[in-house]
């Protein structure tokens, strides 16, 4: 018996030694991590953002913690992560896994490519959707025509209370469809719809507290059912509708003209067919499409769902909101982004729902692209980094009252909009959400536009809305509402 339970601490002391993670370079401190599990006893049940807080608390704003056998550095603060995003821009500016994802797009597209392949890839795209109106007055003038037919959509509700979240949806998707794939669907179009409940289903689930459990056990859980199966399915029938419309492109794509992002890329394949090292192959093509059709949808459309339920749980704001409105705009025309810069409460209220809402509250990770030395401690090449936005966003250093909704962050003492250096809520540095310029047009003058033709009403009285996220992970989903659109009088016809 004796020698059978020193067989046993032999055997599980030889377990220790082997299975702990081995330290590379020197790391910032972090709790002890188990073998193989890491840190799976400092994760709160809520999941990674409050487990980072806690942690935070303890380490102070840049710590270690280990995912499983991989260490991962956490960066919380307006400073850290400036310093890293910015100030060591080229260092930082690899992409970090995503367990639940990777093995679906090994590297590929414009999201999840690192080195040559994504310094090609964002250059073009850049460029090209540049090229078909991004951040120019063209994509405004379709922003508006999409406005306008929200606006005669929410007009056939005749005060009915409903959910947002598809034609939130709908209106985002159309924009960036218009770009990429040349066209506009109707809002009743079921393969439309259901195109965009696939996409509503990978953000739900990459946001899902699964998908942060299996950051730590993919090892284990990919051997077993799951979401990240469900997840792959549809990743794969997404992929079909994107190969599918590039294959009706081909037939159709005349050199002299090419009209939208995936004929430009066509063009680019064909030119560079010769060239064995080209990064311009099938697989970026796909993948690279399909970034930008559920970045220029997801992201923006939970933002303005986000902010309506804001809205109603705030009236007072939304009351200030409209006045602005009627007295720079009034009922008779459309908004237009030059109406911004004289309406300023409005300006700020966009803001602080962007702020507030935090849609993105982990950041996508990171990975340093050579041996790097922050702070003092040794990051070698490939560490994974997490930036914390939602400890930018909350920063108490930069935001008065940073777990409150007050559109004065964004006010000076005169009620003119200033700006704020911490409010990065697409991030910063090399891997900046190129669709920044699109998303702040958007919310503009989409919000502008429902609330000059509609006033708001939830079934709920304003202390009795709840905004709790309904998911918060790598994406922060506000919760299932519904609310109706009372049309005001005068509103644009």
């Amino acid at each position: 018996m004796l020698s059978a339970v020193l067989l046993l601490i032999v055997l599980l002391g030889l377990l220790l030694l082997c299975g702990q993670p081995k330290p590379r370079g020197r790391l910032p401190p972090g709790p002890w991590p188990l073998p193989f599990l890491g840190n799976i006893l400092q994760i709160d049940h809520t999941g990674f953002l409050k487990s980072f807080q806690k942690l935070r608390g303890k380490y102070g704003d840049v710590f270690t913690l280990y995912l499983g056998s991989r260490p991962a550095v956490i960066l919380c603060g307006y400073e850290a992560v400036r310093e890293a995003l910015l100030d060591q821009a080229e260092a930082f500016s690899g992409r970090g896994p995503i367990a639940i994802a990777d093995p679906i797009f090994q590297g590929t597209g414009i999201l999840f490519a690192n080195g040559k392949s994504w310094k090609a890839l964002r250059r073009f795209s850049l460029a090209t959707l540049k090229d078909f109106g991004m951040g120019r007055r063209s994509i405004e003038e379709r922003i508006k025509e999409e406005a306008q037919c929200l606006v005669e959509e929410l007009r056939t509700y005749k005060g009915a209370y409903l959910d947002p979240t598809f034609l939130f949806h709908s209106i985002m998707a159309n924009v960036i469809c218009s770009v990429v794939f040349g066209e506009r669907f109707s809002y009743q179009d079921p393969r439309f719809l259901n195109l965009l409940n696939l996409l509503s289903n990978v953000f739900t689930i990459v946001s899902s507290f699964y998908s942060q459990v299996f950051e730590l056990l993919s090892d284990i859980l990919k051997h077993f059912p799951g979401p990240h199966v469900r997840l792959n399915s549809i990743i794969q029938e997404l992929n079909s509708f994107v190969i599918e419309n590039i294959e009706t492109h081909r037939r159709t794509l005349d050199p002299s003209n090419p009209k939208d992002f995936i004929d430009c890329y066509l063009l680019l394949m064909e030119k560079e067919q010769s060239d064995p090292e080209t990064v311009f192959h099938e697989k970026n093509f796909v993948h690279t499409v399909l970034m930008l059709f559920f970045a220029g949808t997801e992201t923006s459309s939970t933002t303005l769902r986000y902010g309506l339920l804001i809205l109603m749980k705030h009236p007072d704001v939304l009351e200030k909101v409209q006045v602005e409105i009627d007295r720079v705009i009034g009922p008779h025309r459309l908004p237009a982004l030059e109406d911004r810069a004289k309406m300023p409460y409005t300006d700020a209220v966009i803001h602080e729902i962007q702020r507030f809402s935090d849609i993105t509250p982990l950041g996508v990770p990171h990975c340093v692209t050579k041996d790097t030395n922050f702070r003092g401690y040794h990051l070698p090449k490939g560490t994974t980094v997490y930036t914390v936005m939602s400890s930018v966003l909350h920063d108490p250093l930069h935001f008065e009252k940073p777990d409150t909704f007050y559109p004065g962050h964004f006010l000076d003492a005169e009620g003119n909009f200033r700006k704020q250096e911490a409010f990065i809520p697409f991030s910063m540095g090399k891997r900046l959400c190129l669709g920044e310029s699109l998303a702040r047009t958007e919310l503009f003058l989409f919000l502008t536009t429902i609330l000059q033709n509609f006033s708001l009403r939830s079934p709920k009285a304003p202390e009795e809305i709840d905004l709790t996220p309904k998911e918060c992970g790598l994406g922060k989903l506000p919760p299932a509402f519904q609310l109706c659109f009372l049309p005001r009088e005068g509103g644009v016809q």
